[in-house]
């Protein structure tokens, strides 16, 4: 990790060699929540999130995918349906797509076991097999959550839950905005240089229908830190649709916007996809990585302080 004056990069690494990589993360901090649960879209209500966490700061690439794929090895399972489509869109830096939730799940599942820690999803059979299966954890497996039975409660990546998502793309420490600007930004449509976000307002441009995502952090920064969990394309989340139905193969909720989608309105945090099953590949869906907080973040804020000093010292001298 590397600290310069005024910057704090962050970023964990995976994989050796040629397949090595980072995920850039964001903390999202605990600290503050809703008094109330508060509506956001199609019968979801968002009640806050209690404990600190981190959220990635882009969607997953077509680059971070490929190289997962050639460490992990065959990416397959049951049913073959969510396995057997690539990405439509094949630029390296643009967020990997036709990726089903399963499929996203091993994705997470291999970056918690090759750096030591826990699996996130429980999945049964052969992995690289046809009898891979997606299965829900339960009360005779360590780290069994009964609010929870997708996620191992002992894994140190996974994907975020539909109230992990919204809190770090809308809540600014006291309410639920309905865009994920920070204070004093314009939502305005970008064209992958000037920031904006990539949605399609009827214009012609790197927005519109067909011509498809833009590379990840191409936009404006948004509230917490993030880039494109407003616009560029759909993301799934942990949770199921309904909230309550924790079945192996009931829908997912997914979350963000989509670039082909008319008007500012589908960025709004009321936006919400609900009917996407895990077996779904679709063009407009990609996902991002969420993580509990490094251990030594303390110690990390303590050395960014530091940091600052020192450069505020050198500057005065």
């Amino acid at each position: 990790m590397l600290l310069a004056c005024g910057t704090a990069a962050m970023a964990d690494t995976f994989g050796t060699g040629t397949n090595r990589f980072t995920i850039d993360f964001v903390r999202i901090s605990g600290a503050t929540n809703p008094s109330s649960g508060i509506p956001a879209g199609d019968g979801f209500t968002f009640t806050g999130v209690a404990n600190d966490y981190r959220m990635g700061t882009y969607e997953i690439t077509n680059s971070q995918w490929n190289k997962f794929k050639a460490a992990y090895g065959t990416v397959t399972g049951s049913p073959s349906t969510a396995y057997d489509t690539n990405s439509y869109y094949t630029g390296t830096s643009v967020p990997t797509n036709n990726v089903s939730w399963y499929e996203a799940a091993q994705f997470v599942n291999w970056l918690n076991t090759s750096t030591g820690h826990q699996v996130a999803y429980k999945f049964t059979g052969t992995k690289g097999t046809s009898n891979y299966n997606f299965a829900v954890w339960d009360t005779a497996d360590a780290g069994y959550d009964l609010g929870n039975p997708y996620r191992n409660k002992n894994a140190f990546y996974f994907l975020p839950t539909e109230d992990e998502w919204v809190k770090a793309a809308y809540w600014n420490g006291t309410a639920l905005q309905d865009y994920a600007t920070k204070a004093g930004d314009t939502l305005f449509q970008g064209n992958g240089t000037n920031g904006g976000w990539n949605y399609y307002d009827g214009d012609t441009g790197p927005a519109g229908p067909g011509e498809g995502p833009w590379s990840v952090g191409s936009g404006g920064q948004e509230l917490n830190g993030t880039y494109d969990m407003m616009g560029n394309l759909w993301e799934w989340t942990e949770s199921p649709s309904s909230n309550s139905d924790y079945g192996v193969t009931s829908s997912r909720a997914a979350r963000g916007g989509l670039f082909a989608w008319n008007g500012a309105d589908y960025l709004i945090s009321s936006a919400r996809c609900d009917g996407m099953y895990p077996s779904d590949e679709s063009f407009g869906m990609a996902f991002r990585v969420a993580s509990v907080p490094e251990p030594g973040s303390i110690t990390l804020l303590a050395g960014v302080a530091l940091t600052a000093l020192l450069c505020w010292w050198r500057e005065r001298a």
